[in-house]
């Protein structure tokens, strides 16, 4: 039993999700690799975090009480949302339609999401790929041997001269003809970093990409028919179609299996991004190598030194360029990986690849789709919200438990599609970040949350966006007259950070989908972090610590308020919409009984908010501060 105890720990550590959780961005990847020391021992910052955390909290008759809370509720949750799902409610009958044929004991499953229902229909091909394009990969690296250079250039050499001509026949097969045009916009994007006077390439880049992310959505990929048509004169009922628009409709008829390939090319324009950045902030390098200035292992580069410090020149090339835009298992959604620790990992494998942490991390995906499955076999939120019922024929309790449920079918559709692009990667030797760090139910902090949700992506906002904007805009200290400049320099500061803010969302928001809606809700979510910024401004925790408890429990207040905000903000965005928020919302305030309920929750969410407080805490006694 204390053995199957031990593997479940270490199946769902921090250590098995991403070695980068567990270790400083500046630690030796070897180092933060070795799973036999402790995360406290492996470095000073790890000690350091460790004295600060709080003696736990476990044991204590408070917590008691909280297990109490879980033992009740969490089995009432799911049996509310179970009973609404059966054929005998009322309701059953206007989204069965949406239900297809399942296959755990007889049940129908709820496959009505269509982004989902695209990945989960194609399990099994891609399961066959997570198999065949690795061992292709391994054959060709035993066939293929270089000798010219170091072990990490022809290690280098084999890796790129696989991926690209890997990546150049997957996107044929994917997007048939439309391979051409991908392959085209590349081409001016390389000529962008490689051709202009490097003072123009920042603008240019973002120009360009910004502008081809408009370009595919208005003009939906550019059919060639549509095209020819625009120089072609109007057909009339008494003219044959010529023939040039006939050979075109044709061509497009040969899409692969992925006609649409503007839907998901906007992970594309991040690595055209990363290449072109990487590449022009590479000059600005010395002519001496920074790893032989800082006299590093290149084999055991720390996390911020393979993505900070710049290949070599020759490695900017346009084979490079493709292979790794094109790099299949994180072609289509990522987890995103920089250029430079691209071709870094393609010349020395990570010490974080192990067999046994991969595997660990495939056990855990799969349980991820198991768990998947269930909840879609007997949990039919999606389908309801769909069908757009008749809000009042459900109880308070019953339209909070499907909005609930619903916000962790679709956190859940986005983790499963990483984690297996991830897992394909790390079977391959590349060890991309983790998009998801922590479980939908484990946050209350808004500016958390997104730190944690799309990882990959927020690091990637961050070194190429939100640092080059100015980052949080804090005044310099410089040694001037600081009586006389300190309030210019605070209100200075300021304004540059909310400006930056709200570029950063924008851009968010516009990289997700050129739509007003979805442009709204960047600004929103700009909005909606006033709030916890504001309450961590007046009441900071450097005067509460002689009254830890008293600080605790207010925090745990404001972060009730929290997770009641970022809740109504995606229902209203991604499940309920606006008419099911206002039956919620009058379910919950037009009676006693409603009443009584939002109350209960705010009780429920306080314990669930306590116990996050606590596992946190938990990190830090073993030396780990995730800041999510």
């Amino acid at each position: 039993m204390s053995a199957l105890i031990s593997w479940l720990r270490r199946l769902y550590s921090l250590d098995t999700l991403d070695t980068r959780l567990t270790a400083s961005s500046t630690t030796s990847l070897r180092a933060a690799a070795d799973s036999r020391r402790t995360p406290a021992e492996r470095d000073a910052r790890a000690n350091a975090i460790a004295s600060r955390a709080s003696p736990p909290r476990w044991h204590t008759p408070e917590f008691f009480v909280y297990y109490l809370f879980f033992i009740v509720c969490v089995p009432l949750m799911f049996k509310t949302v179970v009973d609404v799902s059966q054929e005998s409610h009322p309701t059953y009958k206007t989204y069965s339609h949406l239900l297809s044929d399942g296959w755990i004991f007889g049940r129908k499953v709820d496959n009505s999401d269509a982004q989902y229902a695209s990945f989960r229909d194609n399990i099994p091909y891609l399961l066959v790929l997570l198999i065949l394009h690795p061992l292709l990969h391994r054959i060709y690296d035993t066939l293929v041997s270089g000798t010219d250079g170091t072990a990490g250039d022809a290690r280098l050499r084999r890796q790129i001269r696989f991926d690209f001509y890997f990546g150049l026949v997957f996107i044929v097969v994917l997007h048939g003809v439309s391979a051409v045009k991908i392959l085209g916009i590349m081409y001016v994007n390389y000529r962008i970093a490689r051709g202009l006077p490097q003072r123009f390439v920042p603008a240019a880049t973002w120009t360009f990409n910004i502008a081809i992310l408009f370009a595919n959505e208005l003009c939906s990929g550019y059919p060639l028919e549509r095209i020819v048509l625009l120089f072609t004169p109007p057909v009339t009922e008494s003219l044959q179609e010529p023939a040039i628009i006939l050979w075109a409709r044709w061509l497009d008829s040969l899409g692969g299996l992925m006609p649409r390939w503007e839907v998901l090319f906007k992970f594309a324009v991040l690595r055209h991004i990363s290449f072109n950045m990487d590449y022009h902030w590479s000059l600005n390098y010395t002519a001496a190598s920074p790893i032989e200035k800082k006299q590093l292992d290149p084999s055991s580069l720390s996390e911020r030194d393979r993505v900070s410090i710049p290949a070599e020149p020759a490695a900017y090339n346009g084979r490079n360029y493709l292979a790794y835009a094109l790099y299949a298992p994180l072609y289509l959604s990522g987890p995103i990986v920089t250029f430079n620790d691209y071709i870094s990992q393609r010349r020395y494998a990570s010490p974080s690849l192990t067999r046994t942490r991969t595997t660990l991390y495939g056990i855990r995906f799969f349980l991820t789709l198991l768990c998947m499955e269930l909840m879609l076999h007997y949990i039919y939120a999606v389908a309801i919200s769909k069908a757009s019922p008749n809000w009042s024929m459900y109880s308070t309790g019953q339209l909070s438990m499907l909005a609930y449920f619903n916000l962790h079918i679709i956190w859940l559709k986005l983790l499963i599609p990483w984690r297996f692009f991830r897992l394909w990667a790390l079977v391959d030797g590349i060890d991309p970040p983790e998009n998801m760090v922590r479980c939908m139910s484990n946050n209350y902090s808004t500016l958390a949350f997104w730190r944690s949700w799309h990882r990959s992506y927020n690091r990637w906002i961050v070194r190429y966006v939100y640092i080059p904007l100015g980052g949080a805009g804090r005044p310099s200290k410089s040694s001037g007259d600081k009586s006389s400049s300190s309030s210019s320099s605070s209100s200075t500061a300021t304004i540059r950070k909310v400006f930056n803010f709200f570029v950063v969302f924008t851009f968010v928001a516009l990289w997700h989908d050129i739509n007003l809606r979805l442009l709204m809700w960047g600004w929103l979510i700009s909005f909606f972090v006033l709030p916890e910024i504001l309450g961590q401004m007046l009441f900071p925790a450097s005067k509460w610590r002689n009254r830890p408890t008293a600080y605790r429990v207010l925090c745990g207040v404001g972060a009730v308020a929290n997770v009641f905000m970022m809740m109504v903000a995606n229902l209203v965005g991604f499940a309920l919409g606006l008419d099911g928020l206002k039956g919620l919302l009058a379910g919950a305030l037009g009676s006693w009984a409603g009443i009584a309920f939002l109350l209960t929750t705010c009780v429920v969410l306080f314990v669930g908010v306590q116990t996050m407080f606590e596992i946190r805490e938990e990190e830090r006694r073993n030396g780990i501060d995730l800041k999510c």
